[in-house]
């Protein structure tokens, strides 16, 4: 009862104009090959599950994000393109800024052949399930994902236990431990670490249970032991955000890149992603620098503080993994150095960031709903309860906020 597919929304990309639509027809590759979530094809499910679809379908219909989007949208399928050689060639044969380098990490290719024996669906229904959710840790991203994922979970009738590790590895492996021990019907892990993953679901797998994981991506190899991926293509948006600021930066100058955590999938996809996509398209742009300062504001301010005076008018741009204390921190060293001219960008979209964009601190973000990261993790579960046929990766639809459009996406999911 699974799609190895790789499932992906282009169409929140297509809102944004000539440019992002000549960006999306370039890219061939990730052409989307059905179009689930504007034709939905009728599906069949067994009788004894048929009641709780029949509450999925109308919780699809009626639960809406704080912005207003509906929080259980379907994903869209695309193919994986083709890259010479397995993830090992691939990393000692290409650089760093070319994409196929980083193939491995941003399509999720791994070789189905080696899948391990998933625990059947019971095709019942998803009405009474005990889901226990394993996030990565405090922040007020993960506050707002785990109440969505509670709101949905009461809307669809599953019962749901959160554990926060407090971003610790130690800790939520014994989270992964405690959870086994308590047999619920499935769990969902937010992984710390993408190269951490693959014990992490073989673990739980290997026990007889249900693994989805959510919201960020694990190696490759992990998608052997895991049931169903949820969440953001970071790797795409950051692609179409690359974009939109090469444009601005009309071909040239100097980019530096603060991270996301290192060894997430995010840290991976926030920096390598847009650098790629700036390599390939924009060969003038330079890479000045990469640090991972964390997500303190007076931390990154200090290093965007030192970047300026060490690169001075050869720093033209910022690529933030983060848009909230990340951004606030970039803007406020660019303005206490009198530098209105560097062009920031980041990942977003929260409330802080939103209001520097309409400040015009912050140039654009990309739009990474959160609720519907939970709604759509809660929906690819249920169908799965349902006996219903899921992709194996499954993408949220995705956006690019600017000054112009903010209005749509207010007010902010967190």
């Amino acid at each position: 009862m699974m799609k190895k597919r790789l499932a992906v929304l282009l169409c929140g990309a297509m809102l944004l104009g000539t440019g992002s639509v000549a960006f999306a027809e370039e890219n061939t590759d990730a052409q989307a090959t059905e179009t689930e979530a504007a034709e939905e094809e009728a599906v069949e499910v067994p009788d004894a599950a048929k009641d709780s679809y029949d509450k999925l379908q109308e919780a699809e219909k009626t639960l809406k994000t704080t912005d207003n989007h509906l929080m259980m949208e379907a994903p869209l399928s695309f193919d994986i393109p083709e890259v010479d050689g397995d993830a090992a060639y691939c990393e000692e044969n290409y650089e760093e800024t070319d994409a196929n380098h980083w193939h491995y990490k941003e399509y999720l290719d791994w070789d189905e052949s080696n899948d391990a024996k998933f625990p059947e669906s019971p095709a019942d229904g998803q009405e009474g399930k005990e889901v226990i959710l394993i996030v990565h840790g405090a922040h007020a991203w993960t506050t707002c994902y785990t109440d969505a994922f509670q709101q949905a979970c009461d809307a669809v009738g599953m019962k749901l236990t959160v554990y926060d590790p407090n971003w610790d590895q130690g800790n939520q492996d014994s989270y992964i431990d405690q959870a086994i021990n308590e047999h619920p019907d499935a769990i969902a892990l937010i992984p710390l670490s993408a190269d951490h993953a693959t014990q992490q679901f073989k673990k739980i797998t290997d026990a007889g249970i249900p693994a989805f994981c959510v919201n960020t991506t694990p190696e490759a190899e992990a998608m052997n032991y895991i049931l169903s991926y949820t969440g953001p293509n970071d790797w795409y948006q950051m692609r179409t955000l690359a974009d939109m600021l090469g444009e601005k930066m009309e071909g040239k100058g100097g980019v530096a890149y603060i991270t996301h955590n290192v060894g997430g999938s995010p840290y991976y996809a926030r920096c390598y992603g847009p650098m790629t996509e700036l390599a390939e398209k924009y060969p003038d742009i330079k890479t000045l620098d990469i640090q991972s300062p964390g997500f303190e504001a007076s931390k990154v301010k200090q290093v965007v503080s030192d970047w300026i005076t060490k690169y001075g008018d050869d720093l033209n741009a910022i690529v933030l993994a983060d848009d909230s204390d990340q951004a606030i921190g970039a803007a406020e060293a660019c303005e206490a150095a009198g530098r209105d001219d560097i062009v920031i960008v980041a990942a977003g979209i929260s409330k802080q960031g939103l209001d520097l964009v309409k400040d015009g601190k912050l140039y654009g973000m990309s739009y990474q709903t959160c609720q519907g990261d939970a709604g759509l993790a809660v929906r690819t579960i249920s169908e799965w309860f349902c006996g219903i046929d899921v992709n194996r990766v499954n993408y949220l639809r995705t956006d690019v906020v600017t000054s112009e459009n903010t209005a749509d996406f207010e007010p902010c999911q967190w």
